[in-house]
């Protein structure tokens, strides 16, 4: 989907595995738009499914996030999910909460340096537990 759409991701459309969406800021740019990726589908004889085809939406959800007119935007659950945790206690807490982050991590600038002390600490437990499991291992 990728090589296929290439010229076309980024500038109107979004794709995912098997799913693709196709934004525009006009009902004319999207005629145009819709025309120019359903030219790419028969180029490469591809089939869409017509159960999930949806055409003249203003908005939804699309893999998680949130489409609006304004284009892709966080969905507000995972946001309030993240905001409802309470401070993460062990390191199975922390791996959820990172999990969360890294949905999240299109629309947080600097995700990675910013959750460094709790990547430092999951690496951390994982070596330590690694280690363990190795000396319970040498025992038996």
């Amino acid at each position: 989907m990728d090589k296929v759409f290439r010229h076309l991701i980024e500038k109107c459309m979004e794709v995912y595995v098997d799913n693709m969406v196709v934004m525009s800021d006009s009902l004319e740019q999207h005629i145009e738009d819709l025309d120019e990726v359903l030219a790419t589908v028969r180029k490469y004889d591809m089939r869409l499914n017509p159960e999930k085809c949806v055409f003249g939406v203003a908005g939804g959800k699309f893999l998680g996030f949130t489409l609006t007119h304004r284009g892709i935007e966080a969905n507000p659950d995972k946001c309030q999910a993240v905001v409802n945790m309470r401070s993460p206690a062990n390191i199975k807490k922390i791996q959820r909460l990172v999990g969360r982050l890294t949905a999240l991590s299109r629309f947080m600038p600097k995700l990675v340096e910013r959750i460094q002390p709790m990547l430092r600490l999951m690496k951390k437990a994982k070596n330590s537990y690694g280690m363990r499991l190795a000396s319970n291992l040498s025992k038996h």
